[in-house]
């Protein structure tokens, strides 16, 4: 299938040694998998953008402070296309500010919604009038499900090399589900006896587990479709969802992320946002101070660029 080389891969895994009480925390550095604008997002665009072009119009949606929109026009101009956006206002801290200005700064075009549901109906009437590549909500949907699939393949290489020992469980941010998708289903085709930790960071209408294994299911009968061979079953007892790091409404910041970024950076590592990574974060510590077993916290956002703003992400 075609597919956009966007990212430096493998990511790097670190040992996280100067967090008291959490001996056995490691963290896989995907804010390190581009030159600009890493995360989570460059692997499922990736694919997403597989035969995108130059003079292609790119047309995808989200929140204000969305970096998936972000990250959609960032890559698909480094193939030559513009993008469009529809985005919908919602709760911001001040990373999400400079990822708003940032989105503003690359789409060749934004279209206001005034909600969520508003920008899924405008969306979709432009399919119906213009001539686009369409890149859903967090490119969360089977194909780029693919990308976080090959994540965690990457990740069994690095065990198997010896950078790592086989982690007991990942957490990692839960908002679209399509990272913890293809994590889970790439586990499973890895063979690694490794529990996934989805720390819910969206309402619950969009960001549960029944959606996380729908997707990783979906995406594993794509790659039979594909490859003629059949993929192991997604185990549902090894994917579990948390709730209590959710601030109560998307983009709002939680004080417990707050706390768990600050700790992060007085340890040496990178900077959080605090929509996603600082909640995971949060959840990784508590984690890794109370259960037994390697602990890897996988990082979403790069955070590279944001010196001076606002809040510590």
């Amino acid at each position: 299938m075609p597919r956009a080389e966007l990212g430096t891969f493998p990511s790097p895994v670190d040992r996280l040694d100067g967090i008291a009480g959490c001996p056995e925390l490691w963290i896989k550095r995907d804010d390190l998998n581009a030159e600009f604008c890493g995360g989570n997002k460059v692997r499922s665009l990736e694919f997403l953008l597989g035969g995108v072009g130059a003079g292609d119009t790119v047309l995808t949606l989200g929140g204000e402070g969305s970096t998936h929109v972000l990250a959609t026009a960032v890559h698909a101009a480094r193939l030559g296309a513009r993008t469009i956006a529809v985005r919908w206002p919602h709760e911001m801290s001040p990373v999400a500010e400079w990822v708003a200005r940032e989105a503003e700064r690359h789409c060749a075009a934004t279209i206001r919604a005034w909600t969520a549901v508003d920008g899924v109906a405008r969306a979709g009437a432009l399919r119906l009038t213009r001539r686009v590549h369409y890149v859903p909500v967090g490119g969360s949907v089977p194909l780029g499900v693919l990308g976080h699939a090959s994540a965690a393949l990457e990740l069994a290489e690095q065990v198997a090399a010896g950078e790592l020992p086989t982690p007991a469980r990942i957490v990692v941010p839960l908002g679209s589900g399509g990272t913890a998708a293809g994590l889970a289903l790439g586990l499973a085709m890895a063979g690694l006896e490794t529990t996934l930790v989805c720390a819910r960071v969206a309402p619950r209408l969009v960001s549960h587990r029944r959606r996380v294994l729908g997707l990783a299911r979906a995406a594993g009968r794509l790659v039979e479709r594909l490859t003629g061979r059949r993929v192991p079953a997604v185990r549902a007892s090894r994917v579990s969802v948390i709730h209590d790091v959710y601030g109560g409404a998307y983009g709002r910041p939680l004080a417990a992320g707050d706390q768990a970024a600050a700790i992060f950076g007085a340890a040496g590592g990178p900077g959080l946002d605090a929509t996603y990574s600082a909640k995971a974060c949060a959840a990784a510590l508590q984690i890794a101070a109370s259960a037994e077993g390697p602990t890897l916290f996988w990082l979403t956002f790069d955070g590279r660029a944001l010196q001076g703003v606002g809040d510590r992400e």
